[in-house]
């Protein structure tokens, strides 16, 4: 965000501007001195004029995600490419060349190529903005004492914000008031565990990263349990988001390897052309002709090699690439990207809400006379079952479960409303359980009574209840925490319909249990009810796990397979973080893990030499990703880096490939990314390494015809003048043969069908140039069978030693020929036409038979004749010239 900075005016009423707390600092003042320093009142709030006066000078509380940069220069920035600027040579030395036709030609395919690269990428960012037009984010503040419904964006530096459960944090707020507050920091701090909020200050000594500070509400972050007071500290970029926000900016986003690619081919061909231009001008020179004739000659060559189509071809691939990905529901945001993800070889995926759901969920049940359940389905939702020993449990079908099922429900402060939770994800977690037992209406069944809420020192919860219709019953207590704690509050287990005794050795057992849930990354939970807390019924154990999204072990065993190397990225536990990897596949057991502390204990050089065996990283922070990214593109390899937080806004900018979610991630994320998955699902990432093989692919069979007809081109020309043979072709027919070149066929070669084979081929060295031995070689071979077939035709109508339109006609209409079986073999680089399927492409197809009847046309009709001077071939003479064509 573009924030105001006007300076004091010394004769403006004396007025003093108020200052930004940072959240370290305001965390360690008490809320007195805090409201002192930005003179607010924290009762009645700021009035309207102070308001003003306070944006005038701090501006908005948002970002200015992007500059908006005129359209003409977004157009403009498109010549940049090397390639463009070569062209745009090749333009001037045909205009001081007298070549005006060449100059126009190529100043039209330049004109083509910047104007679909810039409407593509507006296409995208219109598609970024219309993703980014969500519900303002909105928020009460008190104001001139009474509580307001405002816009976030109009919050100033010590205004009264009031929290409740479900909103969304606007602005970094000092916390005054707290009740029971819980505050899902995910997206900023990475941790999936809710964190309690109070009003103390803290020393300074223990509020050293942004997790520990337990008196601050962060922007961006999300209100999950109770409610509270906050007294605004920073807004927009003076805030803790706002921080990302820079980080973000001032990283530096690399260059693609197409880009990287096209970069070093315009610098081959600029080489090749002045190659072509200084052998020509030597040989002409060493065989007496005139200096300046053979200069003109060579530059004319040397022109003519330089592909005009091909920065077209480019684009238009890429372009198509970038509609397939919307409609797989993904939107790429600069061009060349979608292509990168075909050379990318390590993806480092956050946990939480990408390969996860962010959604805790409850997956098995461990009663206390010993059954094990499971539980199906993921999410806040009742669309599961649970099930034992293979048959599905509902309702009271089965005591020892439901018993576990009614305790859950029941003490329990979370609702679940259209599939949104309100409360804490862990109670979320078993009311989704009741739901899909049909049992959630128990929690209106009991009037409670007395509740014993939980908190980080006692690790349990409990409430004492009476049952609606049963209210001359005694009271019943339900408790659920940590096994641990619980546990000490039992006195009985219950098993098969009866209360026995507990034993040491059930609690044995219990324990085993639950270490088995616990290595296993499950979070266990205890459940107990009785009359007493002193006298209570041990229920079972529940396990719970923000469990992986569907599809995406599929995909990632695909990738996998196809040498591309996946790295968990989460600031989860050990366990958690093991157990989620281990389900997907991701690790092993000659896998390693690495903390956030032991990133920090070694430098870029040390962590490069042992990143490639680590799968799973744990405990980390953004500045570990960046750390990990850094380390790996130290080894060359090219990054990918999924994420949905703002801690994941810095390491997406800087990894060769940023991909966020559409629908979880934040503002910033989405701006720092250059793909952007609309649906969250991870398996679009494979389908975009599929086309992004695919496009490359494309663009190789493209410049293997578009190449090889312009060396066989060259060389005809070449040698006939050099040589003092009469041209076999003229000046209109070579214009004709580069329309072609340049034309519908070479263009449809870029809309090739993927490959499904494409995913199961490792990821390209992005070092290769697209100019490969092979690919140079099958150019060659291409170039002279046509040279070799159009001489022959061209050889043998020339026995009579006199040049004739039959003779210039035949020998056109023979290259014509045999550049569409060129193009017809430079489908693909592997497979064969007839295993792609000869009419795959129909486009293809339509753009030979169009050249073909192009060039009979230019053959038979007159007024065509007269322009290209050709002559009628009779039909044996057409067909002669095919069937050598045909035989070459």
């Amino acid at each position: 965000m573009k924030v105001a900075r006007f300076q004091k005016i010394p004769n403006a009423e004396n007025e003093t501007m108020i200052p930004v707390l940072t959240s370290k600092k305001a965390s360690e003042l008490p809320v007195s001195e805090v409201a002192s320093i930005l003179q607010a009142d924290l009762q009645n709030g700021l009035n309207k004029c102070e308001v003003s006066h306070r944006r005038a000078f701090h501006g908005w509380n948002e970002f200015d995600i992007s500059e908006d940069e005129p359209l003409w220069k977004k157009y403009i920035s498109q010549f940049k490419n090397p390639l463009i600027m070569l062209l745009l040579a090749s333009a001037v030395i045909s205009v001081l060349m007298h070549q005006f036709d060449d100059a126009v030609s190529i100043t039209v395919a330049i004109l083509i190529v910047v104007t679909v690269a810039f409407v593509q990428e507006y296409r995208s960012e219109k598609s970024l903005e219309e993703l980014s037009k969500l519900m303002p984010p909105e928020c009460h503040c008190v104001r001139e004492g009474k509580l307001e419904h405002t816009l976030a964006r109009d919050l100033v530096p010590g205004d009264t914000v009031c929290l409740s459960v479900g909103d969304r944090v606007p602005a970094d707020l000092r916390l005054f008031e707290a009740v029971d507050l819980s505050i899902d920091e995910s997206s900023l701090t990475g941790e999936t565990t809710p964190c309690s909020k109070v009003t103390a200050p803290q020393p300074a000594a223990t509020n050293g990263d942004l997790a520990s500070r337990s008196n601050i509400a962060f922007m961006g972050t999300l209100v999950r349990c109770g409610k509270a007071k906050g007294i605004v500290i920073g807004t927009g970029e003076n805030s803790e988001f706002g921080e990302v926000f820079k980080m973000m900016q001032a990283e530096e986003a690399p260059k693609t390897p197409l880009q990287k690619s096209m970069d070093l081919l315009g610098k081959q061909l600029s080489f090749y052309s002045f190659g072509i231009i200084g052998i020509i001008m030597l040989v002409g020179w060493l065989l007496g002709k005139d200096i300046l004739e053979m200069f003109t000659i060579s530059v004319s060559l040397a022109v003519a090699a330089i592909p005009e189509g091909l920065p077209i071809v480019v684009t238009v691939t890429l372009a198509l690439g970038v509609m397939r990905m919307v409609k797989k529901r993904a939107i790429v945001k600069k061009l060349p990207i979608v292509e990168t993800l075909g050379c990318c070889n390590v993806i480092c995926s956050d946990k939480t809400g990408t390969l996860t759901k962010n959604e805790m969920t409850v997956t098995h049940v461990f009663t206390s006379d010993g059954l094990r359940a499971e539980v199906t389905g993921v999410g806040y939702n009742p669309f599961g079952e649970v099930i034992v020993d293979g048959d599905v449990v509902h309702g009271f079908y089965n005591p020892s479960v439901s018993r576990i099922v009614e305790a859950g429900c029941v003490c329990n402060d979370a609702v679940i409303r259209n599939n949104t939770l309100m409360g804490k994800p862990t109670e979320g977690a078993l009311i989704a359980l009741a739901m899909k037992m049909g049992l959630d209406g128990l929690q209106q069944d009991y009037i409670r009574k007395a509740e014993y809420p939980f908190s980080s020192e006692q690790k349990w919860m409990a409430v004492k209840c009476v049952h609606r219709t049963q209210q001359d019953r005694p009271e019943i207590c339900f408790m659920k925490g940590a096994y641990e704690q619980v546990i000490k509050y039992c006195t009985t287990y219950h098993s098969k319909g009866q209360t026995l005794t507990l034993t040491q050795q059930q609690r044995d057992l219990y324990q085993q249990e639950k270490a088995q849930m616990g290595s296993a990354g499950l979070r266990v939970l205890a459940l107990a009810s009785g009359p007493e807390l002193g006298q209570l019924t041990f229920l079972g154990l529940v396990g719970i796990i923000d469990p992986p999204r569907t599809g995406v072990k599929e995909a990632v065993t695909t990738l996998i397979a196809s040498g591309v190397s996946i790295k968990m990225i989460t600031g989860d536990s050990q366990e958690t973080a093991i157990a989620i990897a281990s389900r997907l596949g991701l690790y092993s057991k000659t896998s390693q893990s690495v903390s956030g502390e032991e990133i920090d204990a070694m430098d870029v050089q040390q962590l490069s030499q042992m990143v490639p065996k680590v799968a799973v990283f744990y405990r980390a922070s953004p500045r570990h990703k960046m750390k990990i990214i850094k380390s790996l593109q130290k080894n060359g390899s090219v990054v990918a880096m999924t994420g949905d937080g703002v801690n994941d806004a810095v390491a997406l900018k800087a990894a060769d490939i940023g991909i966020a979610m559409g629908q979880t991630g934040t503002d910033v994320c989405k701006e720092a990314a250059d793909m952007i998955l609309v649906d969250d699902d991870f398996q679009t990432i494979m389908s975009a390494i599929e086309e992004g093989k695919g496009i490359y692919n494309n663009i190789k069979n493209f410049v293997r015809f578009q190449l090889s007809t312009s060396i066989a081109a060259l060389t005809l020309i070449s040698l006939a003048t050099l040589m003092n043979f009469p041209n076999p072709l003229n000046a209109m027919q070579i214009l004709w043969i580069n329309i072609i070149m340049d034309g519908p066929p070479a263009q449809s070669l870029g809309v090739e069908p993927v490959d499904k084979d494409v995913i199961r081929k490792p990821p390209r060295n992005w070092k290769d140039s697209i100019l490969t031995k092979n690919l140079i070689l099958k150019i060659l071979v291409s170039s002279i069978i046509i040279v070799c077939g159009t001489l022959f035709v061209f050889w043998r109508e020339l026995r009579d030693n006199v040049i004739t339109p039959r003779d210039t006609t035949m020998t056109f209409t023979c290259f014509v020929f045999f550049d569409m079986f060129n193009a017809l073999s430079s489908r693909s680089q592997t497979k064969s036409v007839f295993e792609i399927g000869l009419c795959s492409n129909k486009m293809f197809c339509y753009a030979v038979l169009g050249s073909i009847m192009g060039q009979l046309l230019v053959i038979y009709f007159p007024p065509l004749q007269k322009v290209f001077q050709t002559e009628s071939l009779s039909i044996l003479g057409l067909a002669l010239g095919e069937a050598w064509t045909a035989v070459g």
